[in-house]
């Protein structure tokens, strides 16, 4: 399993990572069904094969119960990473999650993550992407060191993205910074570079372009961009649609870890296989975004 720095914090991970959003349960944002004996099954199956990076969230219904019950045990094996400003509301058949920044409820977060994954430190806690506004008008910066000072946190990060991610990275301040990216949604392409330059690690989301038609997160066709910049050409004997966009992912040299989120062990070994492969040649990974530019798909910035 090939690893990277992440940035400045000097952790070494896996630069395929685990998002454990996929073991959220149904509750949060449509998720599936998921049993005690699939999340058991997974969270080990993530460790056994070698990913030492989870990456989590207070809102991610019953990710951090999971990880606490499942793998508290192995806490020695793995970098956990959870993010903060979340909140959970019931509404009957489902929960919404709004999030409130202030002091009060980022320290409710850390407790909570805690005392859920049954530990009592972690490595990376992350803004979940607040406005430059709300980070300010919060003092969340403030909050994030007054946490880390107190032991419960190693290093802190945030989620973001375009704009207000541009001012983030200027500032200095975040040791990590997540990003959505892949060859489908190219937007963030320069900003990872950006980041990784300002010495910050890097965690990609939605790296395998958030999987085929109709599954994942948004009902957007992105395949209409691979079908008209005629990446099927590009393809290895043999290689998925998927597989290729993992690899393009894992092509960008800024990136220090990407998090792959599945509830079944099958997808988990075939990602690891592709992941395994490592980056796409050189001159491949030049003619997909040369294609893909073509397209219309190419970085905002």
């Amino acid at each position: 399993m090939q690893k990277a720095v992440l940035g400045r914090t000097g952790l070494e991970v896996t630069k395929l990572g685990f998002g454990a959003m996929e073991i959220r349960g149904p509750r949060i944002w449509g998720g599936r069904s998921v049993t005690d004996n699939e999340a058991d099954r997974i969270l080990n199956s993530v460790l056994d094969a070698g990913i030492n990076f989870i990456d989590t969230a207070y809102d991610y219904g019953l990710s951090e119960e999971y990880i606490g019950r499942f793998i508290s045990k192995r806490r020695d094996e793995y970098i956990l990473a959870t993010k903060c400003g979340c909140t959970v509301v019931n509404f009957g058949d489902h929960d919404e999650t709004p999030h409130v920044w202030t002091r009060d409820n980022l320290l409710h977060n850390i407790e909570t993550s805690l005392r859920r994954m049954n530990t009592d430190y972690i490595d990376l806690l992350q803004l979940h992407n607040p406005t430059v506004e709300q980070t300010e008008e919060g003092n969340l910066v403030e909050v994030l060191r007054e946490i880390q000072a107190s032991g419960k946190v190693r290093w802190i990060g945030i989620s973001s993205t375009l704009p207000h991610i541009a001012s983030y990275i200027q500032s200095g301040v975040y040791d990590s910074f997540q990003i959505p990216y892949s060859a489908l949604e190219r937007d963030h392409e320069n900003i990872i570079s950006d980041a990784a330059n300002a010495g910050a690690g890097t965690i990609i989301r939605g790296g395998v372009g958030r999987g085929e038609p109709g599954a994942g997160l948004g009902n957007e066709d992105r395949w209409a961009v691979w079908e008209k910049a005629g990446l099927d050409e590009l393809l290895e004997e043999g290689e998925s649609r998927t597989g290729f966009i993992l690899r393009y992912t894992l092509s960008h040299p800024g990136l220090s870890t990407t998090i792959v989120g599945t509830k079944n062990p099958e997808h988990l070994a075939e990602n690891i296989r592709i992941a395994e492969k490592g980056a796409l040649s050189g001159e491949i990974y030049e003619e997909a975004k040369r294609r893909l530019q073509a397209a219309g798909q190419g970085p905002r910035n």
